[in-house]
């Protein structure tokens, strides 16, 4: 695995849900671009696998792997957890997969899809100079009643910290849960999706903040704690 510092905040909030749960994590890191390829047999690759996290990141190095990754924890029923860039290829895997979008994919990696599920806000379209444009900061969330991510909390209220530009697209909203896509959390006034959730799976959660910042050894991210748990049980 190539610099994994890069991803320090993801493994200490790791490491903050083992400590939570009474247990060790051990880490095994897969580099997303040599798992594109179709022909790799991802059994190998995540065997001995407990859970599967897609952490954040820019632009369309590795996605295609990211996709396959939440592929197969959707199908196999591994715990999953998606973190900003991990939520928004989750929309994707399950417009491509579950809702015959075959084409589907983010506006950010192919401006020309015939079905951009994740899309550039409207603030944000026709900006040229983006320094500073994203969506930076802590924002209100509104959790959907009966969803693990509901259990996670223990809250129907929380506050989050982003920092993205690319969104969940709204016109696709009715044709993903129709399908068992569940909407897991939005802003308060129910503009923007935060959180999705799979239906029928034992612990599928993806998020467009970053849980991982706020996670501490002594206060571990509820996500990350639960996460940690259907691993365990897994």
């Amino acid at each position: 695995m190539e610099l994994p510092d890069a991803y320090i905040s993801v493994t200490e909030a790791l490491h903050h849900g083992a400590i939570d749960n009474e247990a060790a994590v051990k880490i095994h890191w897969v580099n997303a671009e040599k798992i594109e390829d179709s022909e790799t047999d991802l059994d190998e690759v995540f065997v001995g696998c407990k859970g599967i996290l897609v952490p954040g990141g820019f632009g369309d190095r590795g996605v295609e792997g990211k996709i396959r990754a939440i592929q197969y924890a959707r199908e196999h029923k591994i715990p999953f957890l998606g973190l900003c860039l991990g939520m928004q290829c989750a929309v994707i895997e399950f417009a491509r997969h579950v809702c015959g979008m075959t084409d589907a994919n983010s506006s950010e990696f192919n401006p020309e899809t015939k079905h951009p599920v994740i899309a550039l806000m409207e603030s944000q379209q026709g900006i040229v100079k983006k320094g500073g444009t994203m969506r930076l900061g802590a924002y209100p969330c509104k959790i959907t009643a009966g969803t693990h991510t509901e259990e996670a909390y223990g809250s129907l209220e929380i506050s989050e910290r982003h920092r993205h530009r690319f969104e969940f697209n709204n016109d696709y909203r009715q044709a993903l849960t129709e399908r068992g896509l569940v909407i897991a959390g939005t802003l308060p006034d129910d503009s923007l999706v935060e959180i999705v959730e799979v239906k029928d799976h034992p612990w599928f959660v993806a998020a467009q903040f970053h849980p991982e910042l706020k996670s501490r050894p002594n206060n571990p991210h509820p996500l990350f704690s639960k996460f940690v748990k259907a691993s365990l049980e897994n």
